[in-house]
């Protein structure tokens, strides 16, 4: 009898995810503009001439990127029109960082009005998730010139929910209910669902679209933490704590009213307490309203 109850749940788990994978290759890849950033920003010796050849192929991601820059989410004060000295200014992480999540995001812009998920929560939620690593990586004193990947990771975090969400709307929606009747984190409800949770999910696409590094990382393990043993646990487990500030603040909505709490190795391994996030609540919200221009990319 458990032989056959484990032979049916991975036969499930197996459909669901050929289906997730089927959905992803039907939505437009990365643009080759974006991919060659990525790749070009893995050569430590990258020139900011070099990375500005690279954008400047691609008329509508150096619109997006000057918009960005030029946005209350840098203040800058002065406009900046030359994407040499936007790159220069703001550093090669940054921008590169911009040019991933403008693509990403671009994607998903038709994402918002599927079943299940109220998308508009979603995406606050996800923004409250992205300036929320970003200022604890600044309260902590994070380079300034990497922090931009805190927010990058943030904001991404989540998106395994989109393709579970418009593939099995119904199963979702279950899952939804279920979370909030049983008062349990959502990634255990879809697990008993569907067979895997968005984190799986978020693996497709991360494979997909080869996002590698912090982001990648973010998106696959901001749930299984306690072990990942990669390079990049400190963007991990700031988005962790991150997103349980976000969840228990009820700012947005991820269809997480109940997660787990964020166990001690994430506050041992950054080296803070959870009042720390308390200290941030007022700036979270202002600088959530600024970075609502990632929406309207």
């Amino acid at each position: 009898m458990v032989l056959w109850k484990g032979i049916a749940e991975k036969s499930m788990r197996d459909d669901v995810e050929k289906k997730i994978v089927e959905y992803i290759a039907k939505m437009p890849s990365l643009p080759t503009s974006v991919t060659k950033v990525l790749e070009v920003c893995n050569n430590p010796q990258i020139s900011p001439a070099d990375l500005n050849h690279v954008i400047s192929l691609d008329p509508v991601l150096v619109g997006r990127v000057l918009k960005l820059i030029n946005s209350a989410y840098y203040s800058l004060g002065q406009p900046v029109t030359n994407l040499v000295r936007a790159i220069i200014m703001l550093g090669i992480n940054t921008v590169k960082n911009l040019a991933l999540s403008t693509a990403i995001m671009g994607n998903f812009s038709g994402a918002r009005n599927l079943q299940g998920l109220d998308m508009e929560g979603f995406w606050r939620h996800s923004l409250c998730v992205g300036v929320s690593a970003k200022l604890l990586a600044a309260k902590r004193g994070i380079d300034i010139k990497l922090r931009e990947e805190y927010f990058t990771a943030g904001l991404l975090h989540d998106i395994g929910k989109i393709p579970l969400n418009a593939v099995f709307r119904k199963e979702y929606m279950l899952a939804l209910s279920e979370a909030d009747r049983d008062r349990s984190s959502l990634n255990h409800a879809e697990e008993r669902i569907l067979g895997l949770d968005h984190c799986a999910a978020g693996a497709a696409i991360v494979k997909a679209w080869k996002l590698d590094g912090a982001v990648g990382d973010v998106i696959i393990f901001h749930h299984d933490y306690s072990g990942y043993t990669g390079a990049n646990w400190d963007v991990l487990y700031s988005v962790v704590a991150a997103n349980r500030f976000a969840s228990l603040g009820d700012i947005g909505f991820s269809g997480d009213r109940h997660p787990d709490p964020a166990g001690k190795i994430v506050w041992d391994k950054l080296g803070v307490s959870q009042e720390l996030l308390d200290e941030i609540e007022t700036t979270v919200k202002d600088e959530i309203e600024k970075a609502k221009i990632f929406l309207r990319i």
